[in-house]
């Protein structure tokens, strides 16, 4: 038997969600599937996505949960950044194991030295070695603040 796709799991667990009367899962997910529909219908023609543009979806939601949580308790609405949180949580559920500083800073060093870049004008370079490298396991800001580490050092 084939291996579901991410959009086949996200589907089978919105029907279990549901079914288990779970509102946040159900909601979250909605929405995610939402938004796969979306990128699928936004080019010149409809298609289906593969599972790694489904993961960017994927990723791309769970960076705005994260982003309204922080924005939310900027606010001091500590409900609504508990239901940002709690969304992320089912996201983060589809999402590849993150990366630890360690890591990324050991990807970062490897990009620098595999460039050859130095200072900040090689930023750029660097960034196009090492995001293939890190595919969804750590947050932009978190991989250009190791680059950034690993260009200084």
């Amino acid at each position: 038997m084939s291996r579901m796709t991410l959009k086949q799991t996200l589907k089978s667990d919105l029907t279990s969600a549901m079914k288990a009367r779970d509102k946040v899962r159900t909601g979250t997910l909605r929405m995610t599937l939402s938004a796969v529909t979306n990128a699928e219908v936004a080019g010149a023609e409809v298609r289906e996505l593969s599972d790694d543009e489904v993961l960017k979806v994927v990723i791309k939601e769970a960076k705005k949960r994260r982003e309204a949580a922080t924005a939310y308790d900027d606010a001091n609405r500590a409900e609504l950044a508990e239901q940002e949180r709690a969304e992320l949580e089912v996201l983060e559920a589809y999402l590849p194991s993150q990366l630890s500083d360690e890591e990324l800073d050991a990807l970062a060093k490897d990009a620098v030295a595999e460039t050859g870049a130095t200072g900040m004008a090689g930023m750029g370079q660097v960034m196009k070695v090492v995001q293939p490298k890190i595919a969804g396991r750590a947050e932009g800001g978190r991989v250009a603040a190791a680059v950034k580490r690993a260009l200084a050092g």
